[in-house]
C-alpha cells in the first residue's frame, strides 16, 4: 500500500472503491473513516452500519463482504478485522509504519502530503482588528493568536491564504479625539509633544477619553467633536493628517506585539479604506429588493428567521452615515471581487454572533439575487480570558490589560524558569529562549484550549513543565535535540536511517502509530478551525515519545537498532517542530 500522507484519507477511498466492487450504491455509501481507539487498532470505518441500515441488510455481513473485496496491497500492509455490528478496524503492520516514516521525512514532504485538501481554494482570514487610537490589550490576545494559528493551518493543507486586519480606523471617535488634540495642542503644546514622544498611542488613549467625557458633559463640545468628524470625512487636510499620524503611531505600537507573537499582515484594510465603496452596496441592495428605509435608515429584514424576524439588520443610519454593517458588506464584496476569495473566516468573539449571522444571511441573499457566487462565511467565534476570580481578566483597579505588559511580564516569568534549569547557557542564548518560551506560553494556554470556551488564565499552570504547557512540548523538542548532540548525529540524516531495521518493541510501535496519525490531527484541526485539536495531538505525541524514551535505550551498540530509534526520534522532532510552527510557535534547541 502506498504511503500517503493522510491515512485515512487513503483508506476510505479504497473501501469506496471496494464497496462498488463489492455491488454496493457507491452514492449512498460513505465509509467514515476516523482515528480508532488504539485498543481496537489505528483507523475505524464506522459507514457500513448506517447504510446498512438504510437498505435494511445485516451490517455484519455487508462489512465481511466489503473486507473481502479488498485489493491484496491493503491486506499486505494492514490487518483488517470486523468487530461488533460492523465496524471495520485497520491495524498497520510495522513495515507499513516504517514506509510511512522513511517517506515523510522533511517538513516539505508532510506540506507537499497536506496539500491536497484545500488546493485551489482562497481563503481570506479576518483576525486581530484592533482599534486605532488605543493600546491592544489582553481581549486582542485571542483573535491574533487563534487567527495566525489558522491561517498556517490552511495554508499548510494549501490554501491561497490571504491575512487581512481590519482595523477600526474611522468613525465617530475620531471627531473627539481631534478636538482633544487641538484643544492639548493649543493649551499645551510643550507637554503634548513630549507625551507623543514618549508613548504615542497611550496619550492619543488619553486624549480620546479626554474628547468622549468632554463631549457626553457638554453638548456644544459634542456638536464641536461632530464638526470635526465632519471635516475629516470631507478631507480636510489639518485633520487629516492628525488622522495620519494617529495610525501611524498606532501601527507602529501594534507590530511590536506582532513581532513578538510571530504574526504577519498580507493587508491591513481598515474601515476607512471601504469608505468610498458603501454607496454601491445600498444601491445594489435596494436595487435587488433586499434593503427598504424604515425610520429613515435602510434596513434588511430576515422575516423567516426565528430570532431576527423582529430585528431587522441596519446596514446605514437614519442621518445616512455608514455603520459596521455598511462597511462589513462593502468589505465582503471587495474581497470577492479583488481577492476572488472562495471563503472567509471571521476570527471574533462569540458576543458578535449575531452580527456575524446577519451578515452572512444578507450576503446570501445578495449574491444570489445579483447572479454572484455565493462565498463560504464563517464566525471562528471564541470565549473570553478570565482572571483566576472567574471574572474577565483585568488588572486589580478594573483596567484591561495591556497586551505589551502581558507578554513582558510572561517572559520575566520564562527566564525564571530558564535561569533555574539552564545554568551552564550563555547569558543572551538564555534571554531569546525565555522569550521563546514566556510568549509561546500565552500563546499555547489560548490555543491548547477549544477557542468556543472561556479560558481561566493562571500564570502557575500556564509556564510550568507539566501538564498540556508550552513549556512542556518545547522541552520535549529541546530533549530530542540534546540525544542528537550526545550521540554526534543529525536529525534526518539519510544515511543513518538507512541502516534502520524492522520497528518491533511496544514502545517503538506506539510511537510510531502516534506519528503517523499528525496527519489526522491537521486535518480535524484545520477542517473545525479549531486549533486545540492539534495541541492536544502533540501533548500527546510528547507523551508517548517520553514513554519511549523511558522504555528503549537509544545509543546502543547495534547500529540497526540504534539507526531505527533515531529514526523515531528524528521524525517525532519534524512533528512536534512542525506542529509547534502551525500554532505559531517557536521552538528551541535547549533548555
Amino acid at each position: 500500500m502506498h504511503a500517503s500522507f493522510n491515512l485515512a484519507a487513503t483508506f476510505d477511498a479504497v473501501l469506496k472503491t471496494a464497496a462498488t466492487s463489492a455491488g454496493f450504491d457507491a452514492a449512498e455509501f460513505s465509509p467514515e473513516v476516523r482515528t480508532a481507539d488504539p485498543k481496537h487498532g489505528d483507523f475505524q470505518a464506522n459507514g457500513v452500519l448506517p447504510y446498512a441500515k438504510r437498505t435494511k441488510q445485516n451490517p455484519r455481513a455487508l462489512a465481511e463482504k466489503l473486507v473481502a473485496a479488498l485489493p491484496a496491497d491493503v491486506r499486505e500492509a494492514t490487518t483488517v478485522t470486523v468487530a461488533g455490528p460492523g465496524f471495520i478496524n485497520f491495524t498497520l503492520q510495522p513495515a507499513a509504519l516504517q514506509n510511512w516514516l522513511r517517506t515523510f521525512s522533511t517538513r516539505a514532504q508532510l506540506e507537499a502530503g497536506a496539500a491536497s485538501a484545500y488546493a485551489g481554494k482562497t481563503w481570506i482570514v479576518d483576525y486581530s482588528s484592533p482599534n486605532t487610537a488605543k493600546q491592544m490589550h489582553v481581549g486582542h490576545l485571542r483573535s491574533a493568536v487563534i487567527g495566525e494559528a489558522i491561517c498556517r493551518l490552511l495554508a499548510f493543507s494549501g490554501a491561497r491564504v490571504i491575512r487581512d486586519n481590519h482595523v477600526g480606523d474611522w468613525g465617530t471617535q475620531f471627531g473627539k479625539l481631534i478636538w482633544a488634540y487641538k484643544k492639548a495642542s493649543a493649551s499645551e503644546p510643550a507637554g503634548l509633544e513630549v507625551a507623543l514622544a514618549t508613548d504615542p498611542l497611550a496619550e492619543f488613549e488619553r486624549l480620546y477619553k479626554v474628547g468622549n467625557n468632554a463631549s457626553d458633559a457638554d453638548p456644544a463640545v459634542l456638536k464641536e467633536a461632530q464638526q470635526e468628524l465632519v471635516k475629516l470625512q470631507a478631507g480636510d487636510p489639518e485633520n487629516t493628517a492628525i488622522w495620519k499620524k494617529i495610525g501611524e503611531v498606532s501601527f507602529s505600537a501594534f507590530q511590536q506585539i506582532y513581532d513578538l507573537l510571530g504574526i504577519r499582515f498580507d493587508y491591513t484594510l481598515g474601515e476607512s479604506f471601504y469608505n468610498d465603496k458603501v454607496d454601491r452596496v445600498y444601491r445594489e441592495l435596494v436595487d435587488c429588493g433586499l434593503a427598504t428605509e424604515s425610520q429613515g435608515a435602510l434596513v434588511v429584514f430576515h422575516p423567516e428567521h426565528p430570532r431576527f424576524k423582529e430585528q431587522p439588520f441596519l446596514v446605514r443610519k437614519s442621518d445616512g452615515a455608514a455603520n459596521y454593517a455598511s462597511t462589513d458588506l462593502a468589505t465582503i464584496l471587495y474581497r470577492t471581487e479583488h481577492f476572488k476569495a472562495d471563503a472567509a473566516a471571521y476570527v471574533i468573539d462569540s458576543r458578535q454572533g449575531d452580527h456575524c449571522q446577519q451578515l452572512f444571511l444578507t450576503v446570501q441573499k445578495w449574491f444570489a439575487k445579483t447572479g454572484r457566487p455565493v462565498p463560504h462565511l464563517e464566525h471562528v467565534a471564541f470565549g473570553t480570558v478570565l482572571g483566576e476570580d472567574g471574572r474577565p481578566l483585568k488588572t486589580r483597579s478594573g483596567e484591561n490589560i495591556k497586551l505589551k505588559d502581558l507578554l513582558r511580564e510572561a517572559v520575566e516569568r520564562a527566564r525564571r524558569l530558564v535561569d533555574e534549569r539552564s545554568t551552564d547557557v550563555p547569558e543572551d542564548e538564555r534571554a531569546r529562549i525565555a522569550e521563546i518560551v514566556g510568549v509561546g506560553s500565552v500563546q499555547y494556554a489560548d490555543l491548547s484550549q477549544n477557542r468556543s470556551s472561556d479560558y481561566l488564565f493562571s500564570w502557575d499552570k500556564m509556564i510550568s513543565l507539566e501538564g498540556n504547557t508550552a513549556a512542556y512540548l518545547l522541552y520535549a523538542v529541546a530533549r530530542i535535540r540534546s540525544i542528537f548532540r550526545k550521540l554526534d548525529a543529525m536529525p534526518g540524516d539519510a544515511t543513518t536511517e538507512v541502516a534502520a531495521n524492522a520497528i518491533e518493541t511496544a514502545a517503538e510501535l506506539a510511537l510510531a502509530r502516534k506519528l503517523v496519525k499528525f496527519s489526522d490531527a491537521v486535518a480535524l484541526a484545520t477542517s473545525s478551525l479549531r486549533p486545540h485539536f492539534l495541541g492536544l495531538y502533540l501533548y500527546e505525541l510528547a507523551g508517548e515519545f517520553s514513554a519511549f524514551y523511558a522504555a528503549d535505550k537509544v545509543a546502543v551498540e547495534d547500529p540497526a537498532v540504534r539507526a531505527r530509534r533515531l529514526l523515531l526520534c528524528a521524525r517525532t522532532l519534524l512533528v512536534l517542530e512542525t506542529g509547534l510552527d502551525l500554532l505559531g510557535l517557536r521552538t528551541v534547541n535547549r533548555m
